[in-house]
Formats: structure tokens, sequence, C-alpha cells
């Protein structure tokens, strides 16, 4: 019997201010991000792994992969651009659509996804972005977590979206290196419990991440 799988979405800015020495950082905390869940036994039993970036367009990177097979590749921002977060939450409720499998009175389906999304700025497709977050709010995720990152960041606008919201005052590798390294243990601690649900208890907060107010 196949096991459950645990759906992961994660999305991440790539406008043209990610340019620079915050895309160099992300990258890094990505690999470190990938290299934990690979060695994590519970993640690897169940994490399906999924990346969405968004500026000019909202792009899916790969698809729900195990986490044993994924290999994130080198991410890369365009010179200047806008941000299309609204574009992206709605192509993340399409791809749920078609990922994660259902609960029927024959065979348990997936569990509830999660998902990640990360901006140093604030949507600017103001009204795809309240649409996106009509259409990702229907899909029953156990939890949506939004990084605020560096001074940019609207947390007013990514806590429309969730209430689960972090800040990173700065764009630099130790910052990134802080988030993706809890991002990694919130979604092991997922694995091993069969789903974080939004009563759970997050990981505690490294140094540089903060919840945002």
């Amino acid at each position: 019997m196949a096991h459950r799988r645990l759906p992961v979405y994660v999305l991440l800015d790539t406008s043209g201010s990610m340019a620079g020495e915050p895309i160099q950082s992300l990258n890094v905390g990505l690999k470190a991000m990938e290299q934990a869940l690979r060695r994590d036994p519970f993640a690897l039993d169940s994490v399906h792994l999924s990346l969405i970036t968004f500026d000019l367009a909202a792009k899916e990177v790969f698809g729900l992969t195990p986490i044993d097979q994924v290999r994130i590749p080198e991410i890369e921002v365009p010179s200047s651009g806008a941000t299309f977060l609204g574009a992206a939450l709605k192509l993340l409720a399409q791809r749920v659509d078609r990922d994660v499998v259902r609960n029927t009175n024959d065979n348990r389906g997936d569990w509830r996804p999660m998902a990640f999304v990360m901006t140093d700025g604030s949507p600017s497709d103001t009204q795809a972005y309240q649409e996106g977050i009509v259409e990702v709010k229907r899909r029953n995720f156990a939890r949506i977590i939004a990084c605020a990152a560096g001074p940019r960041a609207k947390r007013d606008r990514l806590l429309e979206l969730t209430d689960t919201v972090v800040s990173l005052d700065t764009l630099d590798g130790a910052a990134f290196a802080q988030f993706f390294q809890w991002v990694s243990s919130t979604i092991a601690a997922s694995g091993r419990s069969g789903g974080i649900t939004e009563t759970d208890t997050l990981p505690e907060l490294p140094g540089e991440v903060r919840i945002a107010f």
C-alpha cells in the first residue's frame, strides 16, 4: 500500500528587487533545505515538494516530486519587474486541484497540503491577489506560512492570506539560511505527525526570523 503523501508547495518571489545578493542567498538556502529534508527519514517517507516562482509571471519550476528525487535548480531573476503574487496563488490553486489526491470512501488520499510563500515586497497584481486568496482558502490547506523578507516587504498584505507570517529584517545569507532551515524543520515535523494543522505548535524560530505583527 502506498504511503500517504504530504504535498508541500513553496512560492518564491523572483522579481527584479531580488537580484544580486538576495537571490544568491536564497539559492544557498534552498539547497540547504533540500539536503536537510533528504536526510530526514520521515520527510523521505511522505514529503512531495513543488516550487513556484513569481515575477512578471508565475511559473511552476517543478511539480510535486518525492523529496529524494528533488533537485532544485539555480533560481534566476529578471533585471527588473513586477511581483505577480496573485498569479502565483491562482497557479497554486490550480496545481492543488491537479495534484492532491482526495480521500474517498475506499481510499485514504494525501495529507492536507502546506504552502510557504516568501516575498520581499507586495503584490503588483492587487486584484488578482485578492482573487487568489479566495481560491487558495477554498483548497483546505493544513497551513500556509508566509515570509516578509526585508524592510520593503508588506506584512499587512501577507496577513490577508494567512495568520502565520514571519519576517526577516535583512536579505543576507545568514537570514535566508536560518529561514530555510526553519522551513525544513517545519516540513519534517509535519512528515512525522502526518501533517501540521493550524493548531499545532511550529518549531522554535531562529534568531534572524521573527513573528510579524
